[in-house]
């Protein structure tokens, strides 16, 4: 057996065939090797080009090497130090004016007549900086929804346990929307609360405990064949509404017009009311829901004056319903506004991409600001808040024989994206630039659904990716007075959301989503990796921090765990696709 020292000489001297078949193999007579110091390296926009060392070894040349490097990305600059008739170089990359994401390089050392190389990935990051400065309040609370009728009613005979997440949850003025079988009164004029209370019930017991219920649509009898209220009905509508509220918040309930009394038991009132739900889409035209409205209201008043009224809850999604129907309303509307409500939906087809997808979110803040511009027209709605009350990726839903309904000849296909990680881009995207543009309330579609839209499996009970990220965002951002926008700055506003908050109690929570589309024709595709360094060293010390991320690789059944972080600047965030971060600072 051969010595390796004799076969390293044998290859050496080019004698390979006089010296024995080798595992080794042959080495050429010449050739130069590279080995770089990292593999990988990170540059960040507007700060300190990133360095590699590299290391050249030669066999059977000494001649002067020279590096180069290849794949440099546009807008970027390189400084290389050769290593000459040494063995030691580096290279200096600046990112300048090059899109954030990673690139691959090739790093080549030649001496003109033998050469080689090595790989090398650069990552070109995203640098925010936080300012000290406060901007003004943020204030929006997140909540959920629910759909009493005959096909959900029983959720929580079948999940008790499901009370559990809800409470956790932390929502604020849970929404009830009773439809078909859940609308208490039924076609015949008689009366059967129990599909309504079967969710109610279990709802109100929750730390919330203060629900809105909307009344969605009128009593089959008011309606016409379209299953439309009929403006004869308007009064009709508003006597039905003002037993609704005797029945919940008061202790002598109503008698209907067969004698029966209807209590409900025990007590629990509703402050919240909405009167009507979609009206744009559901046979109204603006004049005939403001008529609605001011004749529904009063009646309601008078069964319990302490209640509260969500005015119009529009259907909306990128058709700008607001600037066709707000200014009118906000002109005849003569009855109390506590709260304008509207509802945003980013597609109604499965087949939109990522891409056209979370391209609507800046339309919806620009309809927030609308909403408000138009309420500041009239001083007795100058301080009414604005509520998205119906919120998720896609509003389409499954018609009869498995069909589309919002897209006539196409099948249904539930929409995955409402539960994946791409929601984990754009519910916080949403929840930043609607909160920014003053809404003070975002309602998930709804709570116990399917993989298009429930927060928790309505077949198992358990929670999907899309209740985690609600509930990060709901605790993370508590409404508690004295909440403060923080000034910031940041080297890509394209694909990367911030949102830092300055807490009533000093303590700061930055958000960051990475919204990065991977390609133009993805479809719940995987987004695209970011690295993100987060500056915060404007707001002074901190005696803690901890980083929680939720992704694609987020366990759905425990949910996302925090991990600490050194809190010094900056920090760090990495992501692998969709997703979104959340760097807690406690002072």
């Amino acid at each position: 057996m051969k010595s390796i020292g004799f076969t390293v000489v044998c290859a050496l001297l080019g004698l390979a065939a006089g010296c024995g078949g080798s595992s080794m193999g042959t080495m050429p007579s010449n050739s130069i090797s590279v080995s770089l110091s990292s593999s990988s390296i990170t540059a960040f926009q507007g700060q300190a080009p990133a360095t590699d060392n590299v290391t050249v070894s030669r066999v059977g040349t000494s001649g002067s090497v020279t590096l180069t490097l290849s794949g440099l990305p546009s807008g970027a600059t390189m400084q290389i130090q050769s290593p000459g008739t040494g063995n030691s170089g580096s290279l200096s990359i600046d990112p300048g004016t090059s899109a954030a994401g990673n690139y691959p390089l090739t790093v080549n050392a030649s001496d003109g007549t033998v050469s080689g190389s090595a790989t090398l990935t650069l990552t070109i990051g995203v640098a925010a900086q936080i300012s000290n400065v406060e901007t003004g309040p943020f204030s929006l609370a997140m909540s959920t929804s629910f759909q009493p009728a005959e096909w959900d009613y029983t959720f929580f005979a079948n999940f008790p346990a499901a009370t559990t997440p809800l409470n956790n949850l932390g929502s604020q003025h849970i929404r009830l929307q009773p439809v078909s079988q859940g609308v208490p009164q039924k076609a015949d004029k008689s009366w059967d609360f129990s599909t309504l209370d079967a969710i109610l019930n279990p709802a109100i017991t929750t730390n919330d405990a203060s629900p809105e219920l909307q009344l969605a649509t009128a009593p089959a009898w008011m309606d016409n064949s379209s299953g439309h209220i009929l403006p004869a009905h308007f009064s009709d509508f508003a006597s039905y509404a003002a037993d609704v509220v005797l029945y919940y918040n008061t202790s002598t309930g109503f008698t209907d017009s067969g004698g029966t009394p209807h209590v409900h038991n025990p007590l629990t009132p509703v402050t919240y009311w909405g009167v009507f739900n979609e009206p744009n889409i559901n046979g109204l035209d603006v004049a005939q829901y403001t008529q609605l409205y001011n004749v529904t209201v009063p009646a309601m008043q008078a069964a319990d004056s302490n209640i509260k009224f969500v005015a119009v809850e529009l259907s909306d999604g990128y058709n700008n319903w607001e600037q066709m129907y707000i200014p009118a309303f906000v002109n005849g509307v003569t009855a109390q506004v506590d709260v304008l409500a509207t509802h945003f939906y980013s597609s109604c087809n499965q087949k939109d991409t990522d891409q056209q997808v979370m391209a609507t979110v800046p339309g919806f803040a620009s309809g927030v600001t609308y909403i408000y511009s138009q309420l500041a027209t009239k001083s007795a709605l100058g301080n009414v808040p604005v509520w998205i009350t119906e919120n998720n990726v896609n509003a389409d839903f499954e018609g009869s024989g498995g069909m589309s309904t919002c897209n006539p000849g196409q099948v249904f296909v539930a929409d995955a994206r409402g539960s994946s990680a791409f929601f984990a881009a754009w519910r916080p995207l949403m929840f930043s630039q609607v909160g920014k543009a003053g809404a003070q309330a975002l309602y998930q579609w709804v709570f116990a659904g399917d993989a298009q839209y429930g927060e928790l499996d309505d077949f198992t009970g358990n929670p999907r990716l899309s209740y985690w990220v609600d509930y990060s965002l709901g605790h993370l951002f508590p409404t508690t007075a004295g909440a403060k926008l923080l000034q910031f700055s940041s080297t890509d506003s394209t694909d990367i959301e911030i949102l830092p908050v300055r807490n009533a109690d000093n303590s700061v929570v930055v958000m960051v989503a990475d919204y990065a589309v991977a390609n133009a024709t993805d479809n719940n595709g995987p987004g695209l990796p970011r690295t993100v360094a987060v500056d915060v060293s404007a707001l002074g010390a901190f005696t803690s921090g901890s980083l929680l991320l939720i992704d694609a690789n987020t366990n759905v059944t425990t949910g996302p765990m925090p991990t600490t972080v050194a809190v010094t600047s900056p920090v760090q965030i990495t992501f692998n696709g969709y997703g979104v971060a959340f760097l807690k600072l406690q002072p």
